[in-house]
C-alpha cells in the first residue's frame, strides 16, 4: 500500500521529533484488525488470537474477515474496534467513579466507546450515548441495542442542546471530530481531504463542542478527551486551552504502552510504536463549583407502568422500573425515572433504555432489543437454535422450514440469540428488523 502524503503534513512530521519519519513508514504499512469481544456473550473464536494488553476484552486478528457473514457479529457478541480506541478500557478502569455514575459519550457513532463504556458501567448508572447525523444515531443505536445493556439512552442532538443540561453527568467522553491523520494508515482518501486550514477548523470546532458542554460536567467529573490525529493544534493545545479556561486539571494516567504526549499532557498510540492506527487521549477533571442541578420537569408523556403481569412474561430484573412511552413499555434502570423524563424533554431520544415492546390488546408484542437484552429473563419463552446457514438466511430477513411449536420464539446461533420469530407451525414470520437485514448474496 502506497499513497503519497500531503506535502505540508509530512514535513509537519518529518520536523516534530515527537513524531519522526517512521510515523510516515508505519502509515503505508498494513493496517491492523482489531476487535473487542462482549465480557458476557458466548465466544469463543478469539481464544487463539493476540490479546491487546490495555484493553479487559481486545484482540489483534490475524487477518480481516468479512464481518457480515458471522452470525456472531449480528449477535453482538463482538465490536471491530480499533486497538488505539481500546486506550479508553484501560483509562476508566484507573479512575474513581460513584457507585452508579451518569456518562455521556457526546459523539458517539457508530458505538465502538459506547460499547466499551457500555461493558465498563455493568448496568450500573446511565449512558447517554449522542450523535448529531440522524443516520449514523440510527447505526449507534443498532450497535447499542444489539449489545443488550438496560442502561444505555441515544440522543440525536447537537452540542448546544446540552447547555439546559447542568451538573448532570460524572463523565464525559468526547471523541472530537478531527482532521483524521491517524485514519491515514487505512482510508487514503483522508490524505487527499488533508489540509492546514482542516487542521485549524477541527481545532476551532473542538473548542467550541466542549464549552457547549461543559456545563453538562459535574464538579469532580471527568472529561476524556480523544482524538485519532497526532498533531498538537488538535490534541495538546486543545487541553492547554482547557485549563486556561476552566477551573480543571489533567488526571495523569499510567499508559506503559502508549507515549506520553507533548508537554506531559495526556497520551498517544502512534503505529509506528505500538499496533495501532493512530489515537490521542487525556483526562481532565473538573475542578469549579458548578450550579446545583434543579431537574424541573413540565408535563411529561412518559408514565411509570404498574402491568407486572405483562413485563414479567419478558422480563422479571428487580434492577429495572418499567415506563410507558405511548403504546411502548420499556425497562430503565431503578430510581432513574425522573431523570430519564428530564432527558426526555431536553433531548430527541432515539433509545430509552430497553425497550421491552409494543402494548395490543393480546399483550405485548416483544421488541427486537429483549433479544439480546441481559436483562431478559424467561424460561417460558422456546429458543431455536440455527445451523451458521440458517443463521444467516435469518439475517437476510428470509425464512425457511424449521421445527417449532405455535408461538414467540427466540433463535440462536452457538447460543447467542439473534431475534424473535413467530413460529405457526409449518413456518414462520421473520422478525428480524429491515433495516439491520444483510443485503449481500449469501453463498
Amino acid at each position: 500500500m502506497s499513497s503519497e502524503f500531503p506535502k505540508e503534513f509530512k514535513a509537519r512530521v518529518e520536523n516534530d521529533p515527537f513524531l519522526g519519519a517512521e510515523l510516515l513508514v508505519a502509515l503505508n504499512s498494513d493496517k491492523p484488525t482489531a476487535v473487542r469481544a462482549h465480557s458476557l456473550k458466548h465466544n469463543n473464536q478469539f481464544k487463539d488470537s493476540k490479546a491487546i494488553p490495555w484493553s479487559k476484552n481486545g484482540f489483534w486478528l490475524n487477518e480481516r474477515p468479512l464481518f457480515t457473514l458471522d452470525p456472531h457479529f449480528h449477535a453482538g457478541s463482538y465490536y471491530p474496534q480499533e486497538a488505539g480506541s481500546q486506550f479508553l478500557d484501560a483509562v476508566l478502569r484507573s479512575l474513581e467513579f460513584p457507585d452508579s455514575p451518569n456518562f455521556l459519550d457526546l459523539c458517539a457513532a457508530p458505538g465502538g466507546k459506547s460499547t466499551l463504556i457500555a461493558d465498563f458501567l455493568n448496568e450500573k448508572g446511565i449512558l447517554l450515548s449522542n450523535e448529531i447525523n440522524s443516520n449514523r444515531a440510527k447505526i449507534l443505536k443498532e450497535n447499542l441495542t444489539k449489545w443488550g445493556n438496560s442502561n444505555t439512552f441515544v440522543s440525536n442532538n447537537s452540542p448546544e442542546d446540552f447547555l439546559n443540561i447542568l451538573d448532570f453527568f460524572d463523565c464525559i467522553v468526547v471523541d472530537a471530530p478531527c482532521s483524521g491523520e491517524g485514519m491515514f494508515r487505512k482510508d487514503l482518501n483522508a490524505r487527499n481531504e488533508w489540509s492546514e486550514q482542516n487542521v485549524e477548523m477541527c481545532a476551532n470546532r473542538q473548542k467550541d463542542i466542549l464549552s457547549k458542554v461543559w456545563g453538562s460536567l459535574k464538579q469532580d467529573g471527568y472529561l476524556i478527551y480523544s482524538t485519532c490525529t497526532f498533531n498538537s493544534n488538535e490534541n495538546e493545545e486543545i487541553i492547554d486551552w482547557l485549563t486556561e479556561k476552566y477551573a480543571c486539571k489533567e488526571i495523569k494516567i499510567d499508559l506503559p504502552l502508549a507515549k506520553v504526549g507533548r508537554n506531559g499532557i495526556g497520551h498517544y498510540g502512534l503505529p509506528h510504536l505500538i499496533n495501532t492506527e493512530g489515537f490521542f487521549i487525556c483526562v481532565i477533571q473538573k475542578t469549579e463549583q458548578t450550579k446545583s442541578r434543579k431537574i424541573k420537569i413540565g408535563k411529561s408523556d412518559l408514565s411509570l407502568f404498574k402491568d407486572s403481569k405483562e413485563t414479567n412474561a419478558f422480563c422479571t430484573d428487580s434492577c429495572l422500573e418499567f415506563i410507558q412511552w405511548r403504546d411502548f413499555v420499556f425497562g430503565i434502570p431503578a430510581d432513574y425515572f425522573h431523570e430519564i423524563q428530564f432527558l426526555q424533554q431536553q433531548l430527541r431520544i432515539q433509545k430509552l433504555g430497553l425497550e421491552i415492546g409494543e402494548l395490543t390488546r393480546k399483550g405485548i408484542i416483544p421488541n427486537e432489543a429483549l433479544a439480546f437484552a441481559h436483562a431478559f429473563q424467561s424460561n417460558s419463552i422456546q429458543q431455536i437454535s440455527l445451523s451458521k446457514q440458517q443463521a444467516l438466511h435469518y439475517l437476510k430477513g428470509e425464512t425457511f422450514p424449521l421445527d417449532g411449536q405455535h408461538g414467540w420464539a427466540l433463535v440462536k446461533y452457538e447460543n447467542n440469540c439473534l431475534g424473535w420469530i413467530k413460529h405457526l407451525g409449518n413456518r414462520f414470520n421473520n422478525l428480524f428488523p429491515k433495516e439491520w437485514r444483510i443485503r449481500m448474496k449469501i453463498e
